[in-house]
């Protein structure tokens, strides 16, 4: 059973007195242990597809399963607790919480979960050193460059263990080389810890470190591919494997 089901899920807007498609009937099945890139310009609807799967928002119509959950069918309270307990996030402004330390952010997601605090400090700890932040641990997020309050952000996306994480431009307020690093720090830790990836980019360079590419345009899904047939669009049918809107 797929990990992430999209079944014909679309998303309007209000604007004015006049409501905007965002989303257009897309179709997605992502399996447990993937590595996919959304790829698409600005206004495609790849960031208002992460935001459905990571159960930020929810469909106008249509349906979105996550880990076997109808997430529309979860009210405030359960969405919330599932999301902590399921998923993890990492976001292109770092969203870090300032007045925490850098040990206090990446602590953060299992106090909520009320893990012991000697399972926090060893889980926390590790993360940090696998991420090069261990001795930073003190700091406080403003005192960071770019690059390490992203691998901040990665740490504490992950120190939950959970079974999926959400990554909205990780690399989109980062220069080249650094947003590499970041992106081949991402791939060890999908490969190493399990969790299914799933990114958004407009970036060819960054797409390239995911398994899949799914790209889209105007609220739908255009093509669906592995990597190696990406690279030669004009002979990949479109949306190969999900049976979305072309």
């Amino acid at each position: 059973m797929s990990l992430i089901s999209v079944r014909d899920a679309q998303k309007r807007y209000r604007l004015g007195g006049v409501e905007a498609p965002a989303l257009i009937d897309v179709n997605l099945d992502v399996d447990e242990g993937e590595r996919v890139c959304l790829m698409g310009p600005s206004g495609s609807g790849k960031s208002t597809l992460l935001n459905l799967i990571g159960c930020i928002d929810t469909p106008t119509a249509g349906a979105v399963i996550v880990d076997g959950e109808d997430t529309g069918a979860l009210g405030d309270g359960r969405l919330s607790e599932f999301r902590c307990r399921r998923m993890g996030f990492i976001f292109q402004s770092f969203n870090l919480i300032p007045v925490l330390s850098v040990y206090e952010n990446v602590e953060y997601p299992l106090l909520l979960q009320k893990v012991s605090s000697r399972e926090r400090r060893a889980r926390v700890m590790e993360l940090l050193e696998r991420v090069g932040l261990a001795e930073y641990g003190r700091r406080s997020p403003e005192n960071l460059s770019g690059g390490q309050r992203q691998r901040v952000s990665i740490a504490r996306a992950l120190v939950a263990r959970p079974r999926l994480v959400v990554a909205d431009e990780p690399t989109a307020s980062l220069d080249h080389a650094t947003g590499s690093s970041i992106m081949r720090l991402m791939v060890e830790m999908n490969e190493t810890e399990g969790a299914t990836l799933i990114f958004s980019t407009h970036d060819a360079s960054v797409a390239q470190h995911a398994r899949r590419i799914v790209r889209m345009l105007d609220g739908r899904i255009c093509e669906d591919a592995a990597r190696d047939s990406a690279r030669h669009a004009d002979a990949v049918a479109p949306v190969a494997r999900t049976g979305g809107a072309s």
